[in-house]
């Protein structure tokens, strides 16, 4: 048995490390016929599930049973058939040509391995929802399964459709780029970074928990791989100076869950908006830069505030790094990043940038010293496998998504929803917007952000640019709800994650995510109200924007906190948060009237005689503030907690 688990273990890295040199030959040379770069890719990733992970969850570690090598072997064959075809396929007309038993077969096929891949990688929701779909096509509509069948195998609108070129040329390089990165010291730049910045001031490890997770969120593009990446580390801290575990728990998902709106490289999602919108991927980035700004910044200032309402100091500063010495011995590792920003910015392709991004790691570690030791031939060959075996869960998700794609195209469902929508809210813009952040929430839960965004563009968007909506900030608004469900309970994956490292109750902690997260739940409706937040129109505008918006976000961290220049009554609570609504819709009279509530709010604030800070009684201790013993310097596994048993995901989402 040992030795059957050596040798799986061999072959799953040898398939892995594959996948990975595939892409880049892809990327360096350019991409083949659509058809086999997209079924080559569906390919690797079909066969990574089904190696990795058995049908019996009793054989997970194992290895995989009979039943699971026929699915690997049925998932290359369906793979396989439109690369041996592809004259057959690239020639035919659709709707026009024969459809054989044989290729009905195999889409058959095709449609059961994803489905069932997904569902393994990911659970059930997306795999159900997707034959929801499917089942609606069949049985409410003319369509017949001859021609739902060509549909989705046999065109490069459904299965093999955009998700799955985006996919493929796309999210796997920047994937691979986050997991070569973290294992080459980059990540541990972040956190150190991270800790000489903010460490020391009150709340510090909270503070490092924003700022790390925000830096490392953009590189990893993915919620649940950030908290248990940076978690391990930030969660203990928080716990360690005072903070209550459910709110430490909150703090590490709501700030992991933003990385995927924060630039430079931001989720997966964003590259397949920047292929419906049918622009460059350094424009979505520049549309989402200051909501990503204001996102954290509400973080930011709710853990200040909470830290100053309780009386939690940070960690001694003699035990910290120096930001100096940091960028000193490690500052270098941020070139790579700065490369792909440059590519970016010179005006070459996504793929093209984060390849040259790749390329750069290596060399750039090796450049000082100090940074050498980070690179050995077995991490390069493991960040070459975590990138591969990572892209997994994105590329069965955007096949799944494609599915349901097919069907809302073929069918016309798209066209039917928007007519519900706005018959539902009347043709009202908030209610209409209200209705779309139920609906994009509800689609979510469970499912990863780019299979929840692709099917909220097709369902959602069109309703919202009817009723005169950007076409942008429709595509924000959905994308951003198609996030925020990572943290919206009751399935809230990113607060899973968390909450086996804080050991904290799941229903606490997503209520608290909930409270510090809800500013992103209303930037949506800001930049919906006021494009400018998406750098749209005159930069005087745009300033004048950010201005007030940032305004807004910091009166309603305090007002949700009860804290702002020192502990807030009811009556200014209530004012901050009034203020801060007010200034959500852009306009001269909207914005001096919140302006006028904050000031009001202010004077009251400091007037009012000050409470006594937030103490916890004597037999909680651990809740109380606390001093950090100075003793030596900070070192993560010092503060490392053994995670409590919980539902952790099989593969990280992307």
């Amino acid at each position: 048995m040992i030795r059957y688990e050596f040798w799986l273990k061999r072959v799953i890295t040898a398939v892995a490390v594959t996948m990975s040199l595939f892409h880049l030959y892809v990327a360096y040379f350019g991409p083949p016929n659509a058809f086999t770069l997209r079924a080559t890719h569906f390919a690797f990733a079909l066969v990574l599930a089904y190696l990795s992970l058995p049908i019996l969850r009793s054989r997970r570690g194992a290895g995989p049973g009979m039943l699971d090598w026929v699915f690997l072997v049925v998932s290359l064959a369906a793979a396989a058939y439109p690369i041996v075809e592809l004259t057959y396929f690239n020639t035919r007309m659709a709707y026009v040509g024969p459809v054989s038993t044989t290729d009905q077969t195999m889409a058959v096929l095709m449609i059961i391995v994803v489905l069932e891949a997904t569902r393994r990688a990911i659970g059930p929701i997306l795999p159900l929802t997707a034959l929801a779909f499917l089942g609606y096509q069949l049985f409410f509509t003319n369509t017949s399964i001859l021609r739902l069948l060509e549909y989705q195998y046999m065109t490069t609108d459904a299965l093999f459709g955009i998700p799955a070129q985006v996919s493929a040329t796309y999210v796997v390089l920047f994937v691979i780029f986050g997991a070569l990165a973290e294992r080459m010291g980059i990540g541990k730049l972040f956190m150190d970074f991270a800790l000489a910045l903010t460490g020391h001031r009150a709340g510090g490890p909270a503070k490092v928990a924003v700022v790390t997770s925000g830096l490392f969120g953009s590189v990893s593009g993915s919620a649940v791989a950030n908290v248990m990446t940076t978690g391990t580390f930030t969660i203990p801290l928080m716990k360690r100076i005072g903070y209550p575990a459910p709110f430490a728990g909150a703090v590490e998902a709501v700030a992991s869950t933003g990385g995927q709106i924060m630039p430079p490289i931001m989720g997966a999602a964003a590259f397949v908006m920047a292929e419906f919108l049918g622009t460059s991927y350094l424009t979505v980035a520049g549309y989402a830069l200051l909501p990503a700004l204001l996102y954290y910044l509400a973080v930011f200032l709710a853990v200040h505030f909470e830290a100053r309402k309780q009386g939690l100091r940070g960690l001694p500063k003699a035990d910290l790094p120096r930001v100096g010495v940091v960028l000193k011995e490690r500052g270098h590792l941020f070139l790579p990043l700065a490369i792909i920003i440059g590519t970016l910015m010179s005006g070459f392709s996504a793929p093209y940038s984060a390849l040259m991004g790749i390329f750069s790691i290596v060399p750039v570690v090796l450049l000082r010293r100090t940074t050498r030791s980070e690179f050995t031939l077995a991490r390069l060959v493991d960040g070459l496998e975590a990138g591969a075996i990572n892209s997994v869960i994105v590329a069965l998700s955007c096949a799944s998504a494609g599915i349901v794609i097919g069907v809302i195209a073929q069918t016309g469902l798209g066209l039917t929803f928007t007519g519900v929508v706005r018959a539902a809210a009347q043709d009202l813009l908030l209610p209409a917007l209200l209705l779309t952040m139920v609906a994009g929430i509800i689609l979510g839960m469970g499912m990863p952000t780019t299979p929840a965004y692709i099917v909220q563009v097709a369902l959602l968007v069109p309703a919202l640019v009817r009723l005169g909506i950007a076409v942008e900030a429709a595509h924000m608004f959905v994308f951003y709800f198609a996030i925020l469900s990572a943290i919206t309970p009751p399935v809230a994956i990113a607060v899973y994650a968390a909450c086996g490292i804080s050991r904290s109750a799941v229903w606490a902690t997503s209520w608290a995510a909930v409270k510090l997260g809800l500013t992103g739940y209303i930037i949506p409706f800001m930049f919906v109200f006021g494009p400018s937040l998406l750098l749209i129109g005159d930069w005087d505008v745009i300033a004048l924007s950010a201005v007030t918006a940032a305004t807004g976000v910091a009166f309603l961290a305090g007002g949700l906190s009860g804290f702002f220049v020192k502990p807030a009554n009811w009556a200014t609570r209530i004012l901050f948060v009034a203020a801060a609504f007010t200034l959500i819709k852009p306009g001269i009279w909207t914005d001096l009237s919140g302006l006028s509530l904050g000031v009001v709010g202010i004077l009251i604030n400091l007037r009012w005689p000050a409470a006594a800070l937030v103490t916890q009684a004597a037999a909680e201790p651990h809740l109380g503030p606390v001093e950090a013993p100075a003793a030596a310097a900070i070192d993560p596994s010092d503060f490392l907690e053994a995670p409590a048993a919980h539902p952790s995901p099989k593969m990280p989402d992307t």
